[in-house]
């Protein structure tokens, strides 16, 4: 799975690449810092197959992107960020809070057309991306643990109980809209769907259903030059 996503993009990146060596050399390619909060959860199965009832959890991003015409009013964006995911959970007894911090390439297909005294930005993609650290906690009543998130493809029988464990790759899909003004600062509304099940394998259990997924929105504010 992770040799397919990586030679999609690869492709995609080689395929923009030639389109901007064809497109119009006066337009040149320009730079953005952008940074922002995120609203994100996990949605899916848990090990009984039963859905997840989890709640949004506020994180955040920050990073630099690059805007590269392609045709007119139509580029290619590919960025490089650092962002946090997560979400919340309670139960009866405990309230757990999930925190993951990953370094994330988005490549966005992004309509930008006149508006007013700027520009309207439309844009999706593909993202990639690699959890670099992760925290757990867990409150039940005046009791709290917090340990960090272990990132495996496999959860082997003899791993402790006490641990969370998630898989560390994750790709899915962009989806935004916003608006840059004529000074080059911009504002976006972002949602996005993971498409990988991002938690491992159970050897513990003789028939683990679990599937979690990132999903979210995020509000970007940003300048480019």
């Amino acid at each position: 799975m992770k040799t397919r996503i990586f030679s999609i993009v690869l492709i995609l990146m080689l395929s923009v690449t030639f389109a901007f060596a064809q497109s119009n050399e006066k337009e040149k390619p320009s730079f953005g810092i952008l940074g922002g909060v995120n609203l994100q959860t996990f949605n899916g199965k848990d090990f009984s197959g039963d859905k997840l009832e989890n709640d949004m959890v506020i994180g955040y991003h920050v990073g630099i992107n690059v805007l590269i015409p392609v045709a007119p009013e139509f580029y290619f964006q590919p960025g490089l960020l650092f962002t946090t995911k997560g979400a919340k959970n309670t139960s009866s007894l405990i309230t757990s809070t999930y925190s993951i911090s990953s370094i994330e390439l988005p490549l966005n297909l992004v309509y930008r057309g006149s508006l007013g005294n700027g520009f309207i930005l439309l844009g999706f993609g593909p993202y990639v991306s690699y959890a670099i650290m992760g925290n757990a906690k867990h409150d039940g009543g005046s009791l709290s643990y917090e340990p960090d998130i272990e990132f495996k493809n496999t959860i082997e029988s003899g791993d402790p109980l006490t641990t969370s464990y998630f898989k560390a790759f994750d790709a899915g899909g962009n989806v935004f809209v916003g608006y840059e003004m004529a000074g080059g600062i911009f504002v976006q509304l972002n949602t996005q769907i993971g498409m990988l099940n991002i938690k491992p394998e159970d050897n513990r259990l003789s028939d683990d259903k679990s599937v979690v997924k990132n999903t979210g929105f995020g509000l970007s504010v940003g300048y480019r030059f």
